[in-house]
């Protein structure tokens, strides 16, 4: 004879949290919509504002609804963006407490950048083309400018998977590069050798405009091994 299954009873917000859920999912409250007042969910779902609030403030930590003192909730656009930042503390926490984990994210970051600048290659235009110019023309005027540099970089990379006109590959990499940031933001300024990473940069943008995947990809990689054998030295430099 099989054990005994007890059935576990649900929290009440735990159930005041699934058809709230149900009504967003179902295309019931649409993005920009406002949900029903906190006493009219307690009138339909017969429970306390307890229950009502505690299932609200889940569904805002998972990015689904905004709440504003004194406002009615509001069904939020879920974007993959939006999607992506709602693991930015676990992925931060993952990678601060396993080496591996941190060595996988750059080997994951190497991978997706090779294909991202090959679509750019394929693809770009001449304005998006203008606009990774421009971004490079503001990251040089940064130099010595640590955050500064460092954002222009990221913006750099980000505006190359945004050719691809797929905005998940978009926040893919704004999501790998924001996890990266805190390992890498004062590698090029300790070693100084920021004028490396302009030059490639430069590279990679003559590879795109000649519409060279090959090319391109070839560059790429290279700026990012380089980027990388350098984030090595500076931990082992720590170290010793």
């Amino acid at each position: 004879m099989t054990a005994p299954e007890p059935i576990v009873r649900r929290k009440l917000s735990d159930e005041v949290f699934s058809r709230l859920e149900r009504m967003i999912t179902s295309g019931e409250l649409g993005p920009g919509d406002d949900l029903p007042s906190e006493r009219e969910l307690m009138e339909r779902f017969g429970v306390g504002r307890p229950a009502i609030r505690e299932a609200m403030q889940a569904l805002a930590n998972l990015g689904l609804v905004a709440i504003s003192h004194g406002e009615r909730a509001k069904v939020l656009q879920v974007s993959a963006r939006s999607l992506l930042r709602q693991v930015d503390l676990p992925a931060k926490i993952m990678l601060s407490s396993s080496t591996d984990s941190l060595e996988h994210l750059k080997s994951a970051r190497i991978f997706f950048e090779r294909g991202m600048v090959r679509e750019a290659a394929e693809k770009a235009t001449a304005d998006e083309i203008t606009g990774l110019r421009a971004i490079l023309d503001h990251q040089r005027a940064k130099q010595g400018d640590s955050d500064a540099f460092i954002a222009a970089d990221m913006a750099f990379h980000t505006r190359i998977a945004g050719i691809s006109g797929n905005p998940i590959y978009a926040a893919v990499s704004e999501a790998m590069l924001g996890w990266l940031k805190e390992y890498h933001t004062e590698v090029l300024i300790w070693t100084g050798k920021e004028n490396f990473t302009l030059d490639e940069h430069e590279e990679i943008i003559e590879r795109i405009t000649a519409h060279d995947p090959d090319g391109a990809e070839k560059a790429m990689i290279k700026h990012l091994e380089r980027s990388r054998a350098l984030y090595t030295q500076r931990a082992a430099a720590g170290a010793a």
